[in-house]
Parts: structure tokens; C-alpha cells; sequence
């Protein structure tokens, strides 16, 4: 039911769109297991069959790396970190509504992909928490070195080195930006907290506010990072209300135990499809050993 976390599981082979689609609108993920994929071409054979792959990730936060045309590796953080409940993209000015991971290599412990309901995140949250997202919004800043420094490049984030490309890019998704002079790039862009579903017409979380923050870092890395920049805007990203105002972490924190109190993972197994309907669901991952391989795509 909506507001519920529910991963249905189904026979890959035998789940129609329609009954993928339902599915997804009731609980914002559906495991198909029994499609037997093994490869990444067999996988964007099965994402076809939902919509057009997205064939660029221009714009995203986070590394990953193309593996075939709107195939791509998951987020390449090293395994002993976890990676927090999110929304994809919900910082940008376009975001991909489903999102798809195929299990091609199962991790040897852990390493599975915890979903959450945004719905009951939202309704979980502490109502004064709750109007402070939703009446200011948040503000997400970026930091870009032109080369070499801490996270990634304007170049590689943007898929380019020309420099009117990104500015109209950044233009069309309501972003502000100025370029440094050692030949970085800042952004700052002011996104809505939550949204409104266009489909069910219910109110959801779509934020990345506590990952960007920097608690959201281990301590130790946390005080290294900040040791090494004069303020929190000089880091590769950072979060603040959409007024400017710093967000406590008091309430950050309140959004991380709503998220794990709802939070619902199975273990991968060679072959498993993951749907996540993007505005309705938050996807992270838990860390792991072993030779994991999981690949995503994006309609």
C-alpha cells in the first residue's frame, strides 16, 4: 500500500509493464528475479522493454563509469562504505523517473541495495523538521576543481571541456554558477524538498539534503576534509536550506532514522533486476567484500 516499503519480487520472465508499472505505484520498487541476465547487453535488452535508456549521466554528483550505451557501472565508491538513501538526481533540473540495477556478480557479504518509501519517510518525519524542508527548500552547492583537488572535475562531471556547453547546460537547469580562477567551477542550485507525484498526485520526498551535508561523512574523513578548506562551500558539495541558512544536523539526523526505520534490503543474486520508481523510492547501498558487479540504467 502506498507509504509502505514493499519489494515485490516476481518471475522476471512472466511480469508485464503493466504489472511492473502497478506494482511500482504501490511500493516504488519491484525485484524480478528469474531473468538470468549475465551480461550488460542482455540488460539494456531488458530496460528496453520499459522505455529509452538514458545514454548520458551529464550533471551527476557521483562516479561511475559508461559501460555500453545507457549502461552504466553503479556509483564507484569504495566497498567498505555505505552509500545513504537517496533520491537520483532529485539536485538536478531533470531527473530519470525509473531506475534499473542488474545483479551480474553477487558480492561475497553485504553489499545489498536498501530501498526506502518516500512517502513513509516523509510521513515519518517530525513536523517541524517537515516545514522546515518543505518551506525553505534546499540549496546545493558544488565545488569543481578544472583538473586536479578534491572530488570530481567540472570536465568529467559535465562530459566536456568547453566551457559555453556547461554554462548553457547549467542556464537550462536553473543552476548558478561562476567560474574560479585556478579554473574551477561553483554551482549553487535551489531545489523544492519534496514534489508532487504526476501520477498518484501525492506529496513525496525528493532530496539529497543529508548526503551532500558533510555528516554525512565518516568523523574522522569529515574533520580531515574540513581541515583542508576554509569553509564547507570550498568542499566538493555541500547542503544548506534554501534560504541560506546552515540545516541543522539535529534535522538531518531526523531524515536518516525515518529513512532507516523504513528502510527494506534483499540480498542480490546473479541475475536479480531491480526497478526503483525514482520519485516514490530512496536506493543506497551497504558495503561489501568480494568481487560485487552491479550495473544501473536509467529511463
Amino acid at each position: 500500500m502506498p507509504g509502505e516499503t514493499t519489494t515485490v519480487a516476481r518471475p522476471g520472465a512472466d511480469a508485464s509493464r503493466a504489472e511492473v508499472e502497478e506494482a511500482l505505484r504501490a511500493g516504488g520498487v519491484v525485484l524480478l528475479r528469474g531473468l538470468d541476465v549475465r551480461t550488460p547487453e542482455q540488460f539494456h535488452a531488458v530496460v528496453a522493454r520499459y522505455g529509452d535508456p538514458l545514454t548520458s549521466y551529464r550533471g551527476g554528483n557521483t562516479p561511475r563509469s559508461k559501460v555500453s550505451d545507457g549502461v552504466f557501472t553503479s556509483t564507484e565508491y569504495p566497498p567498505e562504505y555505505a552509500i545513504s538513501l537517496h533520491n537520483e538526481l532529485s539536485y538536478a533540473g531533470a531527473w530519470p523517473r525509473y531506475l534499473f540495477f542488474c545483479c551480474l556478480v553477487a558480492a561475497e557479504t553485504g553489499g545489498e541495495t536498501p530501498v526506502c518509501d518516500g512517502r513513509a519517510l516523509l510521513a515519518a518525519l517530525d513536523p517541524d523538521v517537515r516545514a522546515r524542508f518543505t518551506e525553505r527548500g534546499v540549496t546545493y552547492r558544488r565545488h569543481l576543481h578544472g583538473g586536479y583537488g578534491l572530488g570530481k572535475s567540472w570536465q568529467q562531471t559535465f562530459e566536456t571541456d568547453d566551457r559555453a556547453e556547461v554554462e548553457d547546460f547549467l542556464t537550462r537547469s536553473d543552476t548558478g554558477f561562476e567560474w574560479t580562477a585556478d579554473g574551477g567551477l561553483r554551482t549553487a542550485a535551489t531545489r523544492p524538498a519534496t514534489r508532487v507525484h504526476p501520477e498518484t498526485g501525492e506529496e513525496v520526498w525528493f532530496t539529497q539534503a543529508d548526503q551532500w551535508h558533510p555528516s554525512s561523512l565518516p568523523p574522522a574523513e569529515r574533520e580531515a576534509l574540513l581541515e583542508l578548506v576554509e569553509d564547507e562551500a570550498d568542499l566538493p558539495h555541500s547542503a544548506t536550506y534554501g534560504d541560506g541558512r546552515p540545516i541543522p544536523v539535529s534535522d538531518l539526523d531526523a531524515v536518516r532514522a525515518a529513512a532507516d526505520a523504513h528502510e527494506v534490503a534483499l540480498p542480490w543474486q546473479p541475475g536479480d533486476v531491480l526497478v526503483v520508481e525514482n520519485m516514490l523510492a530512496l536506493h543506497g547501498r551497504r558495503p561489501y567484500t568480494g568481487a560485487r558487479r552491479i550495473l544501473v540504467s536509467m529511463t
